[in-house]
């Protein structure tokens, strides 16, 4: 099957007529090829104690047909200490070059009982690897990490993490010349008490020197609205600006949860938001998924929490869709209009 479109939340197939696997994803383009990684959800089954099953790569030259490439970072299925074992949750991979080592480094969030959070840092000699684990248990700062994204400045080189600090605020930190570690130079973002309105998954973009951060609230695999802010310097202040999502009556950022922002190297002005649909079948709105959330870690007693929030400890995320589209400005104003079906030759 081929592809001459984008159709945000209907099932993707790769060139070998599989789902993708391309979870918490990201793309990088290197060589006139665009990269698309991401979590390898496909053993990830209701309680099959599978979180995840490495990273996976696909390959494309127009962004909508994609060669699986296989697993750049494989599961480590025979030591239940690596933090690659399938067990582990291993979440959202990003990969950033550095030019200076001429290295790709790629991090990953761990996650572990209770609120542990840590990363798992590896590096290759090329996009496809192989990677090679250069430091794991990484607390950052001493804080527990979550859900992050990393920038290159095309200014200087330089990179920043940004990263939810469970389950408090949001940290830019300032990353090491060699990208595998923190400078200890950072500042604090959006406090707040407690899920759901800690902020995560946060996915940056730059546009006209002005700095942009799309988040979502703390509610686990249930989507809930976005939110953007922006600011003039990468450690901010942030300002607040609204919900990207005008036209989402069920205040769930269309059923999904945005995992990062690529911007086209060939458009004008051509920025595509990348969003997972984590429970295609979940019929939990917003607010529903807002106040339940409230409950689990607020002061409230837990046992109000309906029945629909409850999943198992690994949901079926092996069937999670991608909701795909592009950025419309309005001033500095960012927003996600619907599309049943988009063209990337559309645009400038």
């Amino acid at each position: 099957m081929t592809y001459k479109s984008i159709k945000p939340g209907q099932i993707w197939l790769d060139t070998n007529g599989n789902r993708i696997q391309a979870h918490g994803g990201s793309i990088i383009y290197v060589d006139d090829t665009f990269y698309w990684y991401g979590e390898n959800k496909e053993k990830s089954k209701e309680n099959s104690g599978i979180w995840h099953w490495g990273v996976r790569c696909y390959s494309s030259k127009d962004l909508y047909n994609w060669e699986d490439l296989g697993l750049i970072v494989p599961p480590d299925s025979g030591d239940e200490d690596s933090p690659l074992h399938p067990s582990k949750y291993v979440d959202r991979p990003h990969i950033i070059y550095n030019q200076r080592t001429r290295k790709y480094v790629c991090w990953l969030k761990i996650m572990g009982e209770g609120n542990t959070q840590e990363s798992t840092i590896l590096v290759a000699d090329s996009i496809l690897g192989p990677y090679t684990i250069v430091q794991t248990g990484l607390r950052p700062l001493g804080m527990n990490a979550g859900d992050f994204d990393l920038v290159v400045s095309p200014d200087d080189g330089k990179a920043y993490y940004y990263f939810e600090r469970v389950h408090s605020e949001l940290i830019c930190a300032d990353l090491s010349d060699d990208y595998t570690g923190v400078t200890g130079y950072y500042s604090t973002h959006f406090p707040n008490g407690h899920p759901p309105y800690v902020r995560e998954a946060p996915a940056y973009f730059r546009r006209k020197g002005l700095h942009y951060l799309l988040t979502s609230g703390t509610t686990g695999y249930f989507p809930n609205p976005s939110e953007v802010a922006c600011a003039q310097s990468y450690h901010g202040p942030w300002t607040i600006i609204g919900n990207p999502h005008p036209d989402d009556s069920t205040l769930t950022s269309y059923r999904s949860q945005i995992s990062s922002v690529f911007k086209h190297p060939h458009k004008k002005d051509l920025y595509i938001a990348l969003a997972d649909r984590w429970l295609p079948n979940n019929t939990v709105e917003g607010p529903e998924a807002m106040a339940s959330f409230a409950v689990l870690f607020g002061e409230e007693q837990s046992d109000q929490i309906p029945d629909a929030i409850n999943l198992p400890a690994y949901p079926d995320t092996s069937i999670a869709d991608y909701v795909w589209l592009p950025i419309r400005f309005d001033g500095e104003m960012v927003y996600l209009d619907w599309k049943d079906e988009w063209r990337i030759e559309d645009y400038h």
